[in-house]
Formats: C-alpha cells, structure tokens, sequence
C-alpha cells in the first residue's frame, strides 16, 4: 500500500464520521416534525403532501395500523413499477424502443427495488428505457430507503416511550423521510457527480467509431440523479450494468470517494438520532463501537487478502502482486477492496470492481458481512434497527447469565418479545441455506453457476446471501436470469426484508405498552466495554454457528486450495 491508499482511507472515515453527530440530531427533529433550517422551503410542500393525500399528520397508528400502511404503500409501489417494467415498450421516454421485460425478470426486478436490494440480472443500458429508470426504479430508490427509516423511526419510539400504543404515523415518516432526509442530499450529491462527468440527459444513445475502426454505441441518460439516491439510500442498482466500474457512474477518484462516503453517510447518522430518542448518546456510542470493531476487522483482513499474491504466478515482491483482475486501474486495489467491505457492510449493492476476481478470503468478508444480517452499518434505517434486535439478544443472553429478568433500558423482555427475536434469526437462514440448498440441488438452477469446485459453490451462495441481506451486489458469472432464480431470489428478497419489518413493528409495540422501571446499581449497562464486547461476541456467534460449514465449502475450501 501507498500513502495514498491511507490517505483514502482516512478521508474515508473522516468524512462518514465527524458530521454523523449533527446529521443525527437533524434526522431526529426532522423526524419528530422539529423545526429545522429546511422548514421554510419543505415546510410547504410537506403540508401540500399531506392536503393533496388527505393525511393528517397529528393522527398516530398503532403497531398494526402501521403495518397495514406500510405492507398496503409497498404492495401499491409493487404494482406501478410492475406495470412499467412490463409495458415500458409502450410507454413515452424509450428513445431506443426497448421492449418490456420478460416477466419473471420483471417480478425479480420490481421485488428487488421495492426491497431495497437491487438485485439486477439485466443491463440497464440494454434493458431499460428511460422512464423505467426514473419513475419506476429511481422513484422505488426513494421510497424504499424512506420506508427504512420509518421502520426505525417507529422502534425507537416503541423503545423511548411508555405505556402507549402510538408509534407516530406511517404517511407523516414517510414524507419526511423522502423531503428533508433524502432528498436534499440526493440534490447535493447529484450536481457532485455532474461536475465530475457523470451524465443526467434524456438525449439518445450516442454511435461512434473507435481508434480499432468498430463500430460502438455509447449509452447516455439521466445517470447522475439515480447514482445519488441508489447511494445515499443503500440501494446500489446501477443505471449502467457493471453499476459503479463504469466511467459515467463513476468517473474519478473524487467520485469514487464521494459516492463512497455517501453509501454510509445516513446509516451512521442514524445510529446518533436513535441516542436522541433515548436521550442517550452513549447508547449511540456504544452501537458505533460495536459497528466500528466489526468493519475494521473485516475490513483488515479483507485488505491483508486482496495484496496477497497468487502462488500459482511465483512472484516474490508482494507489492507487485496485488492482483488487479477485475479492478478498475483508476481506482486500485485498496479503493476496490474499501468499496466492496463498505457496499457489504451497509445494504447497498453497488461495485467499482468484479467480486468474482476477489481473493477467496476477500469475497468470504463479503459474505460474512452480509451473513450477520448487514447490520455492522447496514441500509438506510434497516441495518440499525437490525443492531437494536442483536441488542436485544445480547441483553436476553447477560439477563440468563446473571440471572435476572432482561431488560433494556428500563423495558423488561419478556416472552413475547423473546418469540419476536427468534423470529428474526431464521429469515436469513431460510433465505440463504433453503433457498440456496434448492438452487444447488436441482440439475436445472445449478446450471446458472459457471465455475466449478468451491469458487462456484460460493457463486451461487452469494447470490443467495445478497438476496436474502436485501444487499444486491452479485460474484459475476452466476447466470441468475432464468425463471426459477428470478422467482426464488425474489422470494429471498421479500422475506429478508419483511421478514424483519414485521417483527420489528409488532416489537416497537409490545415495548412501547411497557412501563418504564428506572434503572438502578443492578441494572445491566447497555453503554460500556463489556457490553460492546458482548454484543460484537453475540453477532459473531450467531453468524458464525448458522453459516461456518457453507463459508467452509465456498470461500474457505477454495483458499485452502490456493496453496498458501
């Protein structure tokens, strides 16, 4: 590595942290209807949402009445991009007349963005016509990343309350979330990429004549604008095929810096408005420890992998053998391997390199990271409410060491909470080993993989692990277009993301009901090392006892074979 490399790397870090304290308390009072520095410019247009919807704001839902709201806005968003998918042949803003999609592509495609993964078996230039990207995926972008936050929003007033069934209103979180959370940054962050060179034009495809004499066509479109919130909403589907590796998503360094800030920016963000709801920040602390300790080993160890050098090319110097198959030269092998532990850490798909040509130890930090539920950083408002579940657990495991009933905060779990907890450790199990079993069993779906002995097993694993954690992002060379992994890997997006949301929301119920005893000398700290230690131990653990022996077939099998 160079000075550069850690000169990123430090920017990186920078850049994610010191303004998340202020972007915290902002999304709280933005999310708590607070006056903020945007109220004279949102303010209006927020209550025009609510006059032309006929929502009243003040009116607060009950746990179940937010999931109607929420389960009836998702089903709603399913259907309209659904249609646009299928009938964008038809439909105005297709200058190069591309057909709609084959259906089972395009239920694969409208599950993957109404859950916030991205998942794409198709090229974006070659496959989608300029509506379907804005109004279908763009607008999915959006609203999905808002319906995270709203999730999160809703837990940590189940959590912060007391003797309530109110966890505030479905329709108010959500507009909020979109006007004064997303939007904004989304705006900032497109004139960014604008100025490096991304294009955000409805011109048509651009025919031109290489240096070889070939023919080419160079695909345009209004890229910048989708990039931003594919970005800052941990969404990660690109407008152009190879996503983050092609030079109009991501022309420069300072895009590549840029769009990787922007990938984590909210997530850890959200990790100190949730401290605010508590009013305490050394909770936020805590979590931030934990999610810090994670990605750092993680991302050591993935960085350490990537500059080993192949045995099989017999070269000495380490330093020149950093394997570079696969990575963009403008960009090298520590940016590459930042991005892709970052996009795996946080619910967001996105790549600037091919995964597939990743170390073995490198593609099984990418794995694990997604195995553990994409909580280390996690989607926007889904990977912390995701934390506050293994804090949950952590919390139940102390109170059946010590002996005494768990409580959190001052709120006792009892059984019916515990019976929630148990139901979120089997979505990704479902997800990835049935599901995954399924795929790799049956003659027809096992044909998608095209390498063989481990390095293929881990292909088929990690599209069903990047399904399933909602994250998106693909090994490459996994041909998932066929119907029955179109529909199998939606289902793994449908119940990785509902799969939580809805114990979650029965869960910010139960607790907002409880009463609230103060804490004492008896109480166990939620804020300290131990803790921490506790609950980074506790998602290990979890992780590592429900996916080892598949992390020993693919990543670790094939490392062990290299030799070293």
């Amino acid at each position: 590595m160079h000075g550069y490399d850690y000169l990123l790397i430090l920017a990186f870090f920078a850049l994610v942290l010191l303004p998340a304290p202020l972007l915290g308390r902002f999304y709280y009072n933005v999310m708590e209807g607070q006056r903020t520095f945007l109220t004279p410019v949102m303010g209006p247009v927020e209550r025009i949402c609510y006059r032309l919807s006929g929502v009243d704001p003040t009116v607060e839902h009950n746990w179940k009445t937010y999931t109607i709201a929420l389960l009836a806005f998702n089903l709603a968003g399913f259907v309209v991009l659904f249609a646009i998918l299928l009938l964008q042949g038809s439909l105005p803003l297709n200058p190069q007349g591309l057909p709609g999609m084959e259906w089972s592509l395009a239920f694969n495609t409208t599950m993957s963005f109404v859950t916030n993964t991205n998942w794409q078996s198709y090229s974006g230039e070659a496959s989608l016509s300029y509506l379907s990207q804005m109004a279908g995926l763009t607008v999915q972008n959006f609203v999905s990343a808002a319906t995270g936050i709203a999730v999160l929003v809703a837990f940590c007033r189940g959590i912060s309350r007391r003797s309530t069934q109110h966890l505030g209103n479905f329709w108010a979180d959500m507009t909020r979330a979109t006007l004064y959370g997303l939007l904004p940054l989304c705006l900032v962050l497109a004139l960014l990429l604008v100025w490096q060179g991304v294009p955000q034009t409805f011109a048509h495809y651009v025919d031109a004549v290489t240096l070889q004499g070939t023919d080419q066509t160079i695909p345009l479109g209004p890229a910048a604008s989708q990039i931003a919130i594919k970005q800052l909403g941990t969404n990660g589907g690109g407008f152009f095929g190879v996503n983050s590796a092609h030079p109009f998503e991501n022309p420069t360094i300072w895009s590549n810096l840029f769009e990787l800030v922007s990938i984590i920016l909210i997530p850890v963000a959200l990790v100190f408005t949730f401290g605010h709801y508590v009013k305490d920040m050394r909770q936020s602390r805590a979590i931030i420890a934990c999610m810090l300790a994670l990605f750092l080993i993680g991302g050591a160890t993935a960085m350490w992998s990537e500059y080993q050098p192949n045995p099989a090319l017999n070269i000495a110097s380490v330093e020149q053998a950093a394997p570079m198959e696969g990575k963009e030269t403008r960009f090298g092998t520590t940016a590459t391997v930042l991005w892709a532990a970052t996009t795996t850490a946080a619910s967001n798909g996105s790549v600037n390199g091919m995964h597939d040509s990743l170390n073995p130890l490198t593609g099984m930090i990418a794995l694990a990271n997604m195995m553990v539920g994409e909580v280390i950083f996690g989607g926007v408002g889904a990977g912390l409410y995701g934390m506050l579940l293994n804090v949950l657990i952590a919390v139940f495991l102390a109170g059946l060491m010590i002996g005494r009933t768990p409580e959190y905060l001052g709120k006792k779990l009892q059984a019916r909470e515990v019976k929630l907890l148990v139901a979120t450790l089997i979505v990704m199990p479902v997800g990835v080993l049935v599901f995954g079993a399924l795929a790799a069993t049956l003659p027809g779906p096992a044909g998608a993989v095209s390498n063989p002995g481990a390095h293929g097993f881990s292909q088929l694993l990690y599209a069903y692990t990047s399904a399933t954690a909602n994250n998106g992002s693909a090994f490459g060379g996994f041909s998932a277009n066929t119907p029955f992994h179109n529909l199998m890997l939606g289902l793994s997006m449908f119940i990785g993301r509902f799969g939580y949301i809805l114990p979650v929301l029965a869960l910010a119920g139960s607790l907002a009901a409880k009463k609230s005893s103060p804490l004492g000398q008896n109480s166990f700290p939620t804020h300290g090392p131990l803790f921490v230690t506790l609950l980074t131990v506790t998602i290990l653990l979890v992780g590592g006892l429900t996916f080892l022996p598949t992390l020993a077939l693919g990543p670790i099998a094939e490392h062990l074979s290299l030799g070293f």
